[in-house]
Formats: C-alpha cells, structure tokens, sequence
C-alpha cells in the first residue's frame, strides 16, 4: 500500500490542506514533516487485508519519523478550498502513538466524512452531501507553549490579524477560550487586547492523548505572545500568503521559541475590524469581540449544549457559552449568534461568516445577563447585544422579530 511523503504531496491525490502544507515544506518553512494516506486508499483499508496492509505502510512511515506522537487530521477533496472551508467539520486526533493508534485515528478521520455535520455543511455550500473523499493528513506533533490561528492580509494595505492563546490549539479554534487578540500594520504597529485565557490543552501525562488543565490565575491574564514573537509571525505570514498566492487562515503553534505552520487555508470570508472605541448605544447593552458582519432581531435562545437544539426555531438568535462543530445545522437556521468565550478566527465564527449570519464573541456571562425567550438585536460587526429599539418613539406596540441584514 502506497502512502505518500508530505512533501510530495498534490490536491488532486491528497487534498487541499497537504497540498498547502506541501508546498510550504518544500519552500523551507517550518512545517511539522509527516505523510499522508492519500484519496485511493479511502476505502481500500475497509477490510481486513487492506487493513493489515495500512498498519503496515503507516508503521513503516513512523518508524522513518523517528516514531514520533503525531497529530492525524482529515485532507478532504471538499475541504481547504476558496469557497469553503469545512473549518472543525472533520475530526482531528492529537496525540497519537504507534501504528494501531495512528490508524484507528486515520478511520475516525474517514468515518467523519460522513458525520451529520459535514453533510449538513457540504448541502449548505452546494457541495454533494453524499459524495467525497478523505485523505489523512500525519505529522509530527508540536507540543506548543502557546497556539493560535493568525488571518495574513487581505490586501497589501490591511493587517494581520492573530489570536493565541496557551497550550495547544484547539483551545483557540474551538472557541473554548477567549484568546488574545493582536492587530498588526504593515508598518509594524501592534495593537493588543489580552483575553482571560483560563484553560489550556497539553499532550497527557503518559505522552498521548489531550489532557485539559486550569491555567494559573496570574498567567490568565499574561499575553500568550511578547510583541518580537508576533512580529515574527506576521513575517512568516507574509511568506505563507506569497507561497500560497492568497490571503491565508493559518494554525501556527509556537514551542521552545520555534514558530510551525500547522495548516493553512484560504480565508473564505471577511473578518469584521476590532473597534476603534466602544460603540455608543442605548439600553442595556453588552458587548464581545465582532465575529460575523452584519445585524439581526430576534427571540434568544439560550442553549447549554446538544440536548438543547430541538428548542431552536428559524430566526432565533442563539446565545451559549460556545460552540463547536456539533452546532453547524444550527447556524443554517438561527439569525445569530452570542457566545460566552471564543475570538473571531474560531471554527465557529468562520462558519458564521460562511454562512451570512452575524456572531458576538466572548460576551461574558451572556447566558445568564440574556433570558430565553428575550427579544433582543445583535450588531455582529460592532460587536454588541442590546435590547431591540421600538421602530419609532410613537410605537408602542409588540415587537416583531426583523430579518437578518448580512452587512
């Protein structure tokens, strides 16, 4: 059985995202070194001689890593493009060790193909929800001090937006966290606001596997990234986008003082700017981090998880500590979304963008400050949750919930 050396990687035999990584390690960027179990082996490795025969080509692999603990994420034909991103819609296995882990891990990434998410998604962007095809995409693990996810330029006069956070990464593109955020200028200005990053991720204690942790109290607060560090992202963000030929979404981990590209993707939506100052508005108003342009009325809908979701009708704005990618058929029906933690480059308000919904991020205590069944209007382009105004100071009568207006 064939699999094929990262470098040697295409996006018509591997996918998007090994393809980019490819072409960046062969350019000499830093990129965690690895392979790849390309689209013809999909389904090839059903049986039980395909199956023998996959251990045996991913131990041969590993063993010419080092054997090193890997991280196994999905390289689908449908993900990582221009017009779709599929952010957080296929699994990803961190922490795996030895050939039987690897490739239970790379037949997670397969079965997710096919997960209700990502069907929900692919009909959502026109893409065919019962076709597909999965490669798995195998590297060495970075076991990060701090991680993030870092959007280049959209034009030569814009800025680079980063977020970070401690530990490894999903913290950050699972909106778990609220993340530090960095804007920097093409003249090298940064502008900061430092999120309260109270957990983190790290590779467990018996070297495989995630483990969560509670971050210590005077660190909560403590920049994830000193301004040389961001400074030096930005540049290799610049490289990446000219390497790539395009604005780049891209997962960055920093460790030992070494910065690694872990993906890249095009950006798929505009980033609403950080404001300039705090908006001026009337009522009782609450505000988070701009996530998704544009503004919405209607009845919140306060969710605590999945068992919650049958409560949500079409034009509801939900309002939860998070999101993840369980909640991707929501988005398709709800008029927006509030979230207690998260920053603006999370899977989740990528998704939001994709899909033309406006989102505010990190609005502390926003389930308990917001009531179910509430009427309430979001700005996800300032960033703000107030109660909806009356159309005129001569109306006093019901209010009634208005469409969605993208921008």
């Amino acid at each position: 059985m064939m699999l094929t050396g990262l470098a040697d990687a295409t996006a018509a035999t591997c996918g998007g995202k090994a393809a980019a990584l490819a072409v960046l390690l062969r350019a000499g960027l830093p990129v965690p070194d690895g392979f790849v179990v390309p689209f013809a082996v999909h389904g090839a490795g059903a049986g039980s001689v395909g199956s023998y025969a996959l251990r045996d080509a991913v131990a041969r692999h590993l063993a010419r890593l080092g054997d090193p603990t890997v991280a196994v994420r999905s390289s689908a034909d449908a993900e990582d493009r221009p017009d779709a991103s599929a952010a957080g819609m296929y699994e990803s296995v961190l922490g795996a060790r030895g050939a039987p882990a690897v490739v239970a891990a790379v037949r997670t990434c397969w079965t997710s193909l096919h997960s209700a998410r990502a069907l929900e998604y692919r009909s959502s962007r026109a893409a065919s929800p019962a076709g597909g095809s999965m490669a798995v995409l195998i590297q060495r693990m970075v076991d990060a001090d701090s991680s993030g996810v870092m959007f280049t330029p959209a034009h030569p006069d814009a800025s680079t937006r980063i977020e970070a956070s401690w530990g490894l990464g999903p913290s950050v593109v699972g909106g778990t966290v609220t993340p530090d955020t960095y804007e920097i200028t093409m003249d090298g200005t940064i502008r900061r606001t430092v999120g309260r990053k109270a957990t983190r991720l790290d590779r467990g204690g018996d070297g495989t596997g995630v483990t969560a942790s509670d971050v210590p109290e005077p660190q909560q607060t403590r920049p994830a990234l000193d301004d040389a560090t961001a400074l030096a992202l930005t540049a290799l963000g610049h490289r990446i986008a000219a390497e790539l030929e395009g604005p780049q979404d891209v997962e960055w981990a920093l460790a030992d003082g070494v910065l690694w590209t872990l993906q890249s993707r095009p950006i798929t939506a505009p980033v609403p700017p950080l404001p300039t100052a705090l908006p001026i508005t009337r009522g009782a108003t609450l505000t988070g981090t701009p996530g998704a342009h544009g503004t919405a009325t209607g009845i919140a809908r306060v969710l605590r998880g999945p068992s919650d979701f049958g409560r949500v009708q079409p034009g509801d704005i939900v309002i939860c500590p998070y999101t993840d990618p369980a909640w991707t058929a929501l988005l398709r029906i709800a008029a927006g979304v509030v979230t207690e933690t998260g920053g603006v480059l999370s899977h989740a308000a990528i998704v939001a963008r994709e899909q033309g919904i406006p989102a505010v991020l990190g609005v502390p205590d926003a389930t308990t400050a917001i009531h179910d069944g509430d009427l309430i209007s979001i700005n996800g382009t300032e960033g703000t949750v107030t109660p909806p105004r009356p159309a005129s100071e001569d109306d006093h009568g019901d209010q009634v919930p208005v469409p969605r207006t993208p921008r």
